[in-house]
């Protein structure tokens, strides 16, 4: 996430989060209350899934970084064969 996107998503989630708390301090009628409750809930559940997902992200950035520093593997894996004296076919499940 660009530094812009985040400041405009932590923003918007904090500027709910206030809206919220304003609704609460200044309308004391059950629409204040309602509205409040909503708000601050958004605000701070926006904030929340923000963090969650900055979290993956710098995870996803970090596994990244590790696969380009490891060394590619070639194809060459070794044939399990079964040993020589084991003469019969392999057991059908019954």
């Amino acid at each position: 996430m660009r530094p812009r996107t985040r400041i405009l998503a932590f923003g918007s989630a904090a500027l709910l989060a206030v809206a919220g708390v304003l609704c609460f301090a200044l309308l004391h009628d059950v629409f204040g209350l309602v509205l409040g409750v909503v708000l601050l809930s958004f605000g701070l559940g926006a904030a929340v899934l923000l963090v969650f997902l900055e979290v993956g992200l710098s995870e996803d950035h970090a596994r990244a970084r590790d696969e380009q520093g490891r060394p590619t593997r070639t194809e060459s894996h070794v044939e399990i064969r079964q040993p020589p004296w084991s003469r019969r076919p392999p057991r059908r499940p019954s």
